[in-house]
C-alpha cells in the first residue's frame, strides 16, 4: 500500500495519526488501517468463504470501497462473488475507475 501510494502520489507519512489514516489537503483520498478489525466487523466486511480464510487466516477483510460524504456513505462496493469470495479475479467493483462513477 506505501509503495502504491507514492506511485499514485498520495504517500503523506508526516499526517499519519494514531488513528490508522493517511490523508493529504490536497487528496481526495483517505487509506485506513485497521489492524484489530473493529472497521471491518462494524462494516459487516468480514470475509466468512472458507476458500480464502483457509489461505489468509481468520478475520480477514473483504475487498471493497466506500465513498463518503459529510459521514453518509454515497457507494459501497464490494468486489467478490460466489466463484471468487475474495475479489482477486476481478477486482473492478471497488477499483477506482469504477469509484468515480459515484461522484
Amino acid at each position: 500500500m506505501k509503495a502504491w501510494s507514492k506511485d499514485m502520489g498520495s504517500e503523506d507519512n508526516d499526517k499519519r495519526t494514531s488513528a490508522g489514516y493517511v490523508k493529504r489537503a490536497d487528496s481526495l483520498l483517505t487509506y485506513l488501517a485497521d489492524p484489530n478489525g473493529f472497521l471491518t466487523k462494524a462494516l459487516d466486511m468480514t470475509i466468512t468463504h472458507e476458500g480464502p480464510t483457509h489461505k489468509l487466516g481468520p478475520n480477514r477483510c473483504k475487498r471493497f470501497a466506500a465513498l463518503y460524504e459529510d459521514g453518509v456513505c454515497k457507494a459501497l462496493e464490494v468486489s467478490a462473488s460466489e466463484d471468487d469470495p475474495a475479489g482477486d479475479d476481478d477486482p473492478s467493483a471497488s477499483c477506482v475507475e469504477n469509484m468515480l462513477t459515484h461522484c
